[in-house]
C-alpha cells in the first residue's frame, strides 16, 4: 500500500520552490511507474520565465481519460524565524503535519496517488487514469499547464474529466468544491499632468487630482449584483503612486493599478471596452496610459456528473455534500476548463501559503478516500 501521509512528507521535504523541481516531480515519477504509469517529462521555457519541469503521467491507452491535476510547486517560506518547525522537515505533531506545501497542494498529490494506488490493485480500469503535475502554478504560470495542455492536443492526448487539488475548503474537508472561478484581469493607469509649483497651481495641471477623478468614476457604480453561480464582481484599486519626494511640487504624472475579480456577466474583452469608455469620459482630454493583462476568463461548470462524483464521496467518507462554490482566486483550473469538464477539491485552505502551514493527517487519509470513491463512481 502507499500510505498517503508517508507520501506527503517524502514531498514535502523536497524543497520544490518555484520554479525549482527540488526532487518533487522525480519522486512522484518514481512512485507513478511503480504503478505501471507511462509518464512524460516535459521542460518548456519562454523567453524572460525560468525554465520549468511538468509531468504528465497516465496508465492506459484507452477513453474514457480521468485526470488528477495538480502542482508540486510552492511558495516561498517567508521568514524561517517565524515557523516553529523546519518548513521542508514535514515534522507531525499532535496528528498535524507540518510543511511548506501541506495544504497546497503537496497533501493532495499524495492522496491523489495513493487513492489510485488502492484503485488499481483492485484490477484496471476500463479507460484510463491521469496525472497533469506542474512545476509553475504558484509562479507565472507561463510554463506550466497551459503548455502541458498543448502537447497534449498535439500528442492526441485527451482528458475527459478533472479534479484540480487546490485546497478549497474553509475550515472543515467537505466543506466547499469549486466548480468555476472568477475571472481576472489587471490594469496599470498612467495620467498625464503637467508639473509646477504648488503655489502656482494655474501654470500647472496636477496629475494626482486628473488620476482621482478618473479611479472616482471606475469604482462609482457596482459593476453588477451577482448571479445563482457567481458573487458580485469587483474593481479594488490596489495601488495609487506619485512618486513625489517633496512637498512643494504638483505631480506631472500619477499611477494607479486596480485589478478586477468578474463573474460571467463579463468578458475581459467587455471589461476592457467598458475601462476605456469610463476613463474617456473621466479624463475630459487629459493624456493617459492604460495597460491591461488578463491572468483568466471566468468560468462555471453547472452541477453535474463531476460535482456530484465528488458530493457523493464526500457524503460516504465525511458525512456532508459539499457547497457548489465559485468564490476565491484563480488556479490552473482556468486552463483546463477549455478541454474538460474540471472541478477543484482538496485539502483546507486556512494556511496555505502561511507560516506554519498545515494539515490535519486525519484529513490526509480521508482525502485519498475520497478520491478512491470518485474514480470508483466514474469507473463503475
Amino acid at each position: 500500500m502507499l500510505d498517503p501521509v508517508t507520501f506527503a512528507r517524502d514531498l514535502i521535504r523536497c524543497p520544490s520552490v518555484t520554479p525549482e523541481e527540488g526532487g518533487a516531480l522525480q519522486l512522484l515519477q518514481e512512485t507513478l511507474e511503480g504503478m505501471g504509469f507511462k509518464c512524460q517529462r516535459l521542460v518548456f521555457s519562454e523567453e524572460g520565465t525560468p525554465d520549468v519541469d511538468n509531468l504528465y503521467a497516465r496508465y492506459g491507452d484507452s477513453a474514457p481519460n480521468f485526470c488528477f491535476a495538480g502542482h508540486t510547486d510552492v511558495v516561498p517560506v517567508g521568514l524561517q524565524s517565524e515557523w516553529t518547525v523546519d518548513p521542508f522537515a514535514a515534522e507531525v505533531k499532535d496528528g498535524v503535519l507540518f510543511g511548506r506545501g501541506a495544504a497546497d497542494m503537496k497533501g493532495a498529490i499524495a492522496a491523489f496517488a495513493s487513492a489510485t494506488k488502492r484503485f488499481l490493485d483492485d484490477g484496471a480500469p476500463k479507460g484510463s487514469i491521469s496525472f497533469l503535475i506542474t512545476g509553475d502554478e504558484e509562479g507565472p504560470s507561463i510554463n506550466g499547464t497551459k503548455k502541458v495542455l498543448q502537447w497534449m492536443v498535439e500528442n492526441g492526448e485527451q482528458i475527459d474529466m478533472c479534479i484540480v487539488g487546490e485546497p478549497t475548503n474553509p475550515t472543515e474537508l467537505g466543506e466547499m468544491v469549486k466548480i468555476g472561478r472568477r475571472g481576472s484581469m489587471n490594469s496599470i493607469l498612467t495620467v498625464k499632468g503637467t508639473q509646477g509649483h504648488v503655489a502656482y497651481p494655474h501654470l500647472a495641471d496636477n496629475a494626482a487630482h486628473r488620476l482621482v477623478q478618473m479611479l472616482d468614476a471606475l469604482t462609482a457604480n457596482p459593476l453588477d449584483e451577482g448571479n445563482d453561480h457567481f458573487q458580485a464582481s469587483s474593481l479594488q484599486i490596489t495601488s495609487i503612486d506619485i512618486g513625489n519626494p517633496t512637498e512643494n511640487v504638483i505631480p506631472g504624472e500619477a499611477e494607479a493599478r486596480f485589478n478586477i475579480r468578474f463573474n460571467d456577466m463579463h468578458t475581459s474583452e467587455t471589461l476592457s471596452g467598458w475601462i476605456r469608455e469610463t476613463l474617456d469620459a473621466a479624463a475630459d482630454g487629459t493624456p493617459y496610459d492604460l495597460s491591461i493583462r488578463v491572468s483568466g476568463e471566468s468560468f462555471v461548470f453547472p452541477p453535474g456528473e463531476l460535482s456530484k462524483l465528488i458530493s457523493d464521496a464526500c457524503e460516504t467518507v465525511v458525512g456532508q455534500r459539499p457547497e457548489l462554490s465559485t468564490t476565491g482566486g484563480t488556479s490552473d483550473a482556468r486552463f483546463i476548463k477549455d478541454h474538460c469538464p474540471v472541478a477543484e477539491f482538496g485539502l483546507i485552505s486556512q494556511t496555505m501559503h502561511k507560516v506554519d502551514e498545515r494539515t490535519l493527517v486525519d484529513d490526509i487519509n480521508k482525502l485519498s478516500e475520497i478520491y478512491e470513491h470518485i474514480l470508483r463512481g466514474f469507473f463503475r
